[in-house]
């Protein structure tokens, strides 16, 4: 395909810049209601920074859209909200965000979602700008986004008709940052992260009067870790959940280069490519992912143990799948998920290496000319890589169009898209409910585990909802790999386990960035979003509960 547009009939909306060129908004008369808003502090995103400043402001504008068919009136708020130190009160992090929310809508029926990236390190422009806000960015995905002018688009997939939504930017990324005597780094760990989003969805919901609304988080990635974590914290503050989305998820980071959660994936890739050694091509890639899925969890397994001791058969199906060359798999150890000694994926590097190419970590139908530089960059942070390269312009250029000139908040401060310092000083210790690390690796290392954390909330808050979403493309949180980790955490419920669903698309990490599956993925989310609102009974529960525990 060769762009992100789904449907027929895109939807119509009215504002000062909907139906403008971007940058004509900057010269329109503001709609009566619009507040804009300059932000003068200096938000620093190193370590050591922090601010002084502890005062709510924020940019307010009013829009309308129509999504299938309903008008839609929204307000648009861009700003900051205070968070405290739970024991003290006293201001600890000025966080900011994003929201948008529909008018006139009843509190106790309107949910609300709060939406976050990963990285650690990401800001949330990532998914506001590609996913379920009420504008989007048009891409070129698969292919390279060419150079400016871009332009923005109303977003016929938003969430908006099922729920108001709250994009955040966690301390160090955005325009959030501690304040003094607190700085950046106090934030930058698994439970300080979390229990300072924590902190600023009660605020929101204080500042807003949506303590009964229905409430849902939404995380991509990284994002997915700490809504577990989350999830955990929230309830045991007596704030119940609704419903979770885990996009791209990354439960348990022992498992992080397992070629056998890996495997299905790169025959994803091969299938793509048309670099299969199968004939006839087989037509049905969810069927064919999980024809390669039940080999990798049986013979392919088996073989990886016997290692350097192989069985032809198993060796002759694998390269079938994979479209690698008997010799070359055998020179890896079989391992398809591997490294060379310079940090190169040892598939994604060779898959069409006779062509000059490699391929994307994050969506490996993305290919670029083939210069060490898809294995090369960290997988946490982004650079490089053909899938983030493909976007990096228009997400970049559109972001400030869409926040000076049509969300009318400005600043003189540099915006942290991401952070790479937060992930190298991260914290990455965790201690699940249990009370147990399992997060520890063969030599001692503590390695992120939250599965634990799911399967704990969702055993204690029996009505919650969790959707998880993988692209069967995606090589840096592999769609089988998560599925294994959903199976394996201590859940033992099997009516527990029913409020758990997973579903797959033909996409990469950032599913959203392809037209199709980001159509798909909002019907599932807002199947979801039903089941969760809809169960009275359920919706009961949680208000009792909520009620029984004042946070």
């Amino acid at each position: 395909m060769t762009n992100t547009e789904s449907g027929s009939g895109s939807p119509q909306s009215s504002h000062n810049s909907h139906a403008a060129p971007a940058g004509a908004a900057a010269k329109a008369a503001h709609p009566a209601g619009d507040q804009p808003f300059f932000d003068p502090v200096a938000y620093g995103n190193g370590p050591n920074d922090s601010v002084t400043d502890a005062t709510e402001n924020a940019a307010i504008t009013k829009h309308t859209i129509v999504i299938g068919g309903r008008k839609i009136p929204y307000t648009a708020t861009a700003g900051h909200l205070v968070t405290v130190d739970p024991s003290s009160s006293v201001p600890n992090a000025k966080m900011f965000y994003v929201a948008f929310t529909a008018d006139n809508q009843k509190e106790d029926t309107r949910p609300v979602t709060f939406f976050y990236n990963g990285g650690p390190g990401s800001s949330s422009v990532f998914v506001l700008l590609g996913s379920f806000a009420p504008r989007r960015i048009k891409t070129a995905m698969p292919s390279f986004t060419p150079p400016a002018p871009y332009s923005l688009e109303d977003n016929p997939d938003s969430l908006l008709d099922k729920s108001d939504l709250v994009f955040i930017n966690p301390v160090g990324t955005g325009y959030s940052a501690a304040i003094a005597p607190n700085t950046n780094r106090n934030f930058w760990g698994v439970d300080q992260d979390a229990n300072s989003i924590k902190q600023f969805i009660k605020r929101f919901l204080t500042k807003n009067n949506r303590w009964n609304s229905p409430k849902f988080l939404y995380g991509e990635s990284y994002g997915t870790a700490r809504s577990c974590v989350l999830a955990y914290l929230l309830h045991e503050d007596g704030v119940d959940l609704n419903g979770i989305t885990l996009q791209s998820s990354i439960l348990d980071y022992t498992q992080s280069g397992n070629p056998v959660g890996a495997l299905p994936t790169a025959a994803a890739d091969a299938w793509y490519h048309k670099k299969l050694g199968i004939a006839p091509t087989p037509t049905d890639l969810g069927a064919f992912a999980e024809e390669v899925a039940q080999f990798s969890r049986t013979d392919y397994l088996a073989a990886l143990r016997k290692v350097p001791a192989t069985d032809p058969a198993t060796v002759e199906k694998l390269s079938e799948y994979t479209g690698i060359d008997k010799a070359t798999l055998l020179a890896w150890s079989l391992d398809i998920a591997g490294y060379d000694s310079r940090g190169n994926s040892l598939f994604l590097t060779t898959l069409l290496k006779s062509k000059g190419l490699a391929l994307g970590e994050y969506d490996g139908r993305v290919t670029a000319i083939e210069t060490g530089i898809a294995g090369k960059i960290n997988p946490n942070s982004g650079g490089n890589d053909p899938t983030m390269t493909a976007v990096t312009g228009v997400y970049t250029t559109m972001w400030n169009v869409y926040l000076n000139e049509q969300l009318l908040y400005t600043s003189n401060s540099s915006f942290t898209d991401l952070n790479d310092q937060a992930f190298q000083y991260w914290d990455f210790s965790h201690i699940d409910p249990t009370g147990a690390q399992k997060g520890i690796d063969a030599k001692g290392n503590v390695i992120l585990y939250t599965a634990g954390d799911l399967a704990a909330v969702m055993a204690l808050n029996v009505d919650l909802k969790v959707l998880s979403a993988n692209g069967f493309y995606d090589f840096v949180t592999p769609f089988y790999q998560t599925v294994l980790d959903l199976q394996q955490m201590p859940l033992v419920s099997p009516q527990v386990r029913q409020n758990l669903s997973a579903r797959f698309y033909p996409s990469g990490h950032m599913i959203y960035l392809d037209g199709n599956s980001r159509t798909a993925l909002k019907a599932d989310v807002a199947k979801m979003y039903d089941a969760a609102v809809a169960n009275t009974g359920a919706m009961l529960r949680i208000r009792d509960l909520q009620a029984r525990r004042p946070s």
